[in-house]
């Protein structure tokens, strides 16, 4: 009798994510094939209008059309995936066969623009949508202080604490691109929209859904997080998913 509840309530949590909520955020971690495979169904069940890649640029996104996400071979060609050091195309070219009529966003911030924030600012990089999104003001001390541990602690205690604060910084600019990315999505095509990105932009604390809660606080969203072996995974997720860790080199021995 209990595991037939626990079946209905994971089988009510999928239906209830991929209802007609406006925005569906799937979460990552970018090398791991069964998170790929997971965002690949819930694609399907969504259907959405639009989808977001944080992978992609703005203008790679553009040149992505119906008939070239038949192909494989070609899309990935097109989108010179193979110089962009993201993962494998294969884990991610079901996604975007999994919605072919899906029109394809990207938010992923350029080189350029995450040298430039450094220099001139979020608002001045981000735009005239700057203060919709909250870009004109500093974030409160204790969470600038907890950004920066994590950011020291991601990059292996490797980095100066001169360096810290920009990185906080990109990290709201990528943030705030993805979730701009979003709105104009809704915008143009109505909706649903899923998101592809990793973990660490989903977030609902202060990821992509803290930047749409602000600057389209209607919008109904679905947040979904993806850890390995049952790890903890922080940030407020409407939703867990645990797949087996990938094997993966030691992330802190190019730090060494």
């Amino acid at each position: 009798m209990i595991l037939r509840l626990l079946v209905l309530l994971s089988v009510l949590t999928v239906a209830f994510s991929a209802a007609a909520q406006d925005v569906l955020v799937l979460g990552e971690v970018h090398d791991n094939a069964a998170h790929h495979a997971v965002q690949t169904q819930r694609v399907k069940d969504l259907k959405p209008r639009a989808i977001v890649y944080e992978m992609l640029t703005k203008d790679q996104a553009a040149l992505v059309t119906p008939d070239l996400l038949g192909d494989k071979a070609r899309l990935e060609n097109l989108l010179q995936w193979e110089a962009s050091g993201w993962p494998d195309f294969s884990m991610y070219y079901p996604i975007f066969s999994a919605a072919p009529d899906a029109r394809v966003y990207g938010a992923q911030v350029t080189r350029d623009a995450s040298r430039a924030v450094l220099t001139d600012g979020l608002s001045e990089v981000f735009g005239d949508d700057a203060t919709r999104y909250g870009l004109d003001r500093d974030l409160p001390e204790d969470q600038q202080a907890i950004r920066e541990a994590m950011q020291k602690e991601a990059h292996c205690n490797a980095l100066p604490a001169n360096l810290l604060p920009g990185m906080v910084v990109i990290q709201r600019l990528r943030d705030a691109v993805l979730a701009r990315a979003v709105v104009q999505a809704i915008e143009e095509t109505g909706g649903p929209v899923a998101v592809i990105t990793g973990n660490g932009h989903a977030r609902r604390d202060w990821g992509v859904p803290a930047y749409l809660a602000q600057a389209a606080p209607d919008l109904e969203i679905w947040v979904v997080g993806q850890t390995e072996d049952n790890a903890d995974i922080e940030g407020g997720f409407d939703e867990i998913i645990s797949s087996a860790a990938v094997e993966r080199p030691d992330p802190c021995a190019g730090f060494q």
